[in-house]
């Protein structure tokens, strides 16, 4: 195999492992250092610069026409790209094993401009029902004002799913694993039941990450990662961006460049930055994911665990198939404790802040009921799965013991 870094400028595809699911790169590391970029880069620079451009200049007037006639591989106008961006979209194809990959402003903008490029009206896209709830309201308050149709069926469902498949179905959509249940989805089964219906599929892999498991690699037809967690992975920044076959992103490409739903120089810097360190930084999300989890299940005071790291966990096996790690995600719900006194177990922790997001290299920790679903009924969190007594913690990069002792106070307080 050619070192990463040989053929930048492709989508380094050919870089990547294939044989075998769940097709796991073993030179992940010397991938996310490497791949996409350059091996002598302008100003002999071993970091690739930044580039503040609005706009990039020709020599003359035959150079325009050369660029539109041949389709050259240059920059134009900042709103179609960035030379940075590129090297970024080429390293998260690359680690996805995907042939390319487009890079949003943020992860909601990316599920929008991939919804938007392949959805007309009276299409129909079918959502599992534990999908980022801005994803599922994007659609069914915004999409269905132009006459796309939403239909949400249980998750994991796979029977449900086929039977709501008809004529209009365009997507099938969902997460894996889900936030905040922590589900599962059988890639193999998801992929297939969209070949055989000839329907393409998304799976939002944020909470995995490209480290964790390769939807590609089961006949996926797009990735779709929140960059600002696991990737950027130091909380200082916001992307997205959407994986998949060349040919189908080409369009979901040209329609980005319509709606300006880029990245600016300093952002494409810092995600490149991180992603430097990301499977170091997997490693330890992954470790301090497990040893919490497994700590948490065995405290008197917690009544449940989601994790799937977790043999207790419904969907465990699927995960042992289809993932290499399980993340630093947990959510847990305490035993007989209403929303106060859960309030009060997130108040006395030390280490972890009180915030929405995950994936940075500092623990996170919030409580659902507030955090996210503080407006609605009582009925509606119900049927959201939100219990009173639920607590989220995103595992960062902390000393694992630091943070169990933490937790072992806080929940003792």
């Amino acid at each position: 195999m050619s070192h990463p870094s040989a053929n930048a400028g492709s989508s380094s595809q050919d870089d990547t492992p294939r044989d075998g699911n769940p097709g796991f790169a073993d030179d992940f590391s010397t991938l996310s250092v490497h791949a996409g970029e350059a091996r002598q880069k302008p100003g002999d620079s071993i970091t690739d610069p930044i580039f503040c451009a609005s706009t990039y200049t020709f020599v003359n007037t035959q150079s325009v026409i050369d660029y539109i006639e041949q389709n050259q591989a240059r920059e134009e106008y900042g709103r179609y790209g960035n030379p940075g961006e590129r090297v970024v979209e080429r390293k998260l194809a690359s680690l996805e094993g995907a042939e390319d990959a487009v890079l949003y402003s943020s992860g909601m903008a990316a599920m929008v401009g991939l919804l938007m490029s392949k959805l007309n009206a009276c299409d129909e896209v079918i959502f599992f029902d534990e999908c980022y709830h801005r994803s599922r309201e994007f659609c069914t308050k915004h999409l269905s004002r132009f006459g796309v149709v939403t239909r949400q069926v249980r998750a994991c469902d796979y029977e449900a799913m086929e039977a709501a498949i008809n004529p209009h179905t365009k997507l099938l959509i969902s997460e894996s694993p889900t936030n905040p249940h922590m589900s599962c989805v059988d890639l193999e089964r998801f992929a297939q039941i969209g070949r055989e219906y000839k329907v393409e599929t998304l799976l939002d892999a944020t909470l995995a990450t490209p480290y964790n498991m390769r939807p590609i690699t089961y006949g996926v037809d797009y990735v779709l990662h929140s960059a600002t967690k696991y990737l950027g992975g130091h909380n200082d920044l916001l992307a997205g961006c959407v994986c998949g076959a060349k040919d189908k992103l080409e369009p979901v490409r040209k329609l980005r460049g319509i709606m300006g739903s880029i990245n600016g120089p300093q952002n494409v810097y810092l995600l490149a930055r991180g992603l430097k360190t990301f499977e170091l930084r997997m490693q330890r999300h992954n470790e301090n994911g497990q040893r919490v989890a497994e700590f948490l299940e065995s405290h008197p005071r917690i009544e449940r665990v989601l994790y799937p790291g977790l043999p207790s966990h419904p969907y465990h096996e699927i995960a042992r198939e289809t993932m290499r790690g399980f993340g630093g995600l947990i959510t847990f719900l305490v035993k007989d404790a209403d929303w106060r006194e859960t309030a009060s177990i997130v108040d006395a922790v030390k280490i972890p802040r009180i915030a929405p997001s995950l994936g940075g290299v500092e623990s996170l920790i919030e409580q659902p009921l507030v955090m996210s679903y503080y407006q609605c009924t009582p009925e509606e969190r119900r049927e959201y799965g939100i219990p009173d007594n639920m607590i989220r913690l995103s595992c960062g990069i902390e000393n694992t013991g630091d943070l169990i002792a933490d937790l072992a106070q806080a929940l003792k307080a």
